[in-house]
């Protein structure tokens, strides 16, 4: 007789599982343990009585933890036959929207520094050092006129914040641009490498594409250091340090994406013909790389600007 069970098509119909509502449950839990740390650290009050970041820290720890359960599910099923061509085709459109997602989030960023650059003559908010609207200035008494903006000590705005310089673009910032781009052609030849079934080769540049990524990070806090503008009260602090730090986060968890890729190799998870989870990581790792790209062209080159001196004291 034959098996009623037996599997007659190409897709995968997923078993229950629990991970998508706790993962809810520890998403929400992260937002409003973010936004109780906030009002707390602004002013004392928290939300609804919660005071501290506990309840981030654990809204947090709860989503790595289902993270890390709920893709060693998808492993777990990809050992057993069920990435179909089909379904590794399905796979692949879900992480295209995913990045295409991704895309949009980086063009708010974008938008709110070129919206500030472009027109310099606009309406700012005025913030307090806790974040507080206290009220709305011309932006040509905070930027003094131009963009990238002249120094707050050389205008006559009272604002909060602070603005001394731009970064060097030719400094940290290339040296950061050339080490992505560097780590974008180790991981296209981990890729190759795995093609080829060539496994020494494919650890050998996912070991190297890690420690760049690592690196990276440790040269854009070293950047982040030495900079002349706080993120609170003024504009170009908080669109540079918004677009650039979130971009910073990217990197950071595109790195774990390849370490953890980095050690499924070394256990010989991936095939030529089935390898979609190491696919998706370099996909990310490149789409990190071209937003970088934007980011140094238009914050550090386009928007560095001509130094500007302070005017002789009594002037």
């Amino acid at each position: 007789m034959a098996d009623s069970h037996a599997k007659e098509h190409d897709y995968h119909l997923v078993d229950p599982s629990p991970w998508p509502v706790i993962s809810s449950v520890a998403a929400f839990m992260t937002a409003i343990g973010a936004i109780a740390w906030m009002r707390t650290h602004v002013d004392g009050e928290g939300v609804l009585g919660i005071k501290g970041p506990w309840l981030f820290a654990l809204g947090m720890s709860a989503l790595i933890a289902c993270a890390y359960f709920w893709w060693r599910d998808v492993v777990r099923e990809a050992h057993k036959g069920d990435h179909t061509p089909v379904v590794q085709l399905h796979l692949r459109y879900g992480m295209i929207l995913f990045i295409a997602s991704e895309v949009m989030f980086f063009v708010a960023w974008f938008w709110a520094y070129f919206d500030s650059a472009l027109f310099p003559a606009g309406v700012h908010d005025l913030l307090n050092n806790a974040g507080r609207l206290v009220g709305l200035t011309s932006r040509n008494e905070v930027y003094g006129g131009q963009w990238p903006p002249v120094p707050v000590d050389a205008t006559n705005a009272v604002v909060p914040g602070n603005f001394k310089h731009t970064f060097d673009p030719w400094g940290l910032p290339l040296v950061n641009t050339l080490v992505l781009l560097t780590s974008g052609c180790t991981v296209t030849w981990a890729h190759h490498a795995l093609l080829k079934d060539d496994r020494r080769g494919l650890v050998i540049g996912l070991l190297l594409t890690v420690i760049l990524g690592i690196l990276f990070s440790i040269l854009q806090a070293i950047e982040y250091s030495h900079a002349g503008f706080s993120y609170a009260g003024h504009s170009y602090g908080s669109t540079f340090f918004m677009a650039t730090g979130f971009h910073g986060a990217h990197v950071i968890i595109g790195t774990i994406f390849l370490f953890v890729c980095l050690l499924r190799a070394l256990k010989g998870h991936f095939t030529p013909k089935q390898h979609f989870g190491f696919e998706a990581a370099a996909w990310y790792w490149h789409f990190v790389d071209v937003v970088w790209l934007f980011l140094f062209a238009c914050i550090y080159v386009w928007g560095a600007g001509t130094p500007t001196e302070l005017p002789p004291a009594g002037h």
